[in-house]
């Protein structure tokens, strides 16, 4: 079977990836700069990862290989709400 969901956790570059049933397919850690080249050879696959600083580039960058990455944001006007509801201290 093939993997068709890949975990990544970008902070040690480890990857976790698991068929459509749920079966542990691979678990390798890499080096950032095997990463890229080793999902190009992986088939497309849907692949999550945690939203830090270096997210966003690493969702396009796996995007452009065929793989689906969606890049989740907090919403727009979230923390402006936030703010609107804390009381304000001075």
């Amino acid at each position: 079977m093939k993997v068709t969901t890949l975990g990544i956790d970008l902070a040690k570059s480890q990857l976790h990836g698991v068929d459509a049933r749920g079966v542990v397919m691979l678990r390798k850690q890499l080096r950032r700069k095997q990463v890229l080249p080793f999902l190009t050879r992986l088939s497309p696959c849907l692949v999550g990862m945690e939203a830090c600083a270096g997210s966003h580039y690493w969702a396009r960058e796996i995007a452009k290989l065929g793989h689906q990455a969606p890049h989740e944001s907090a919403p727009r006007g979230t923390l402006r709400e936030e703010q609107q509801e804390r009381p304000q201290r001075r």
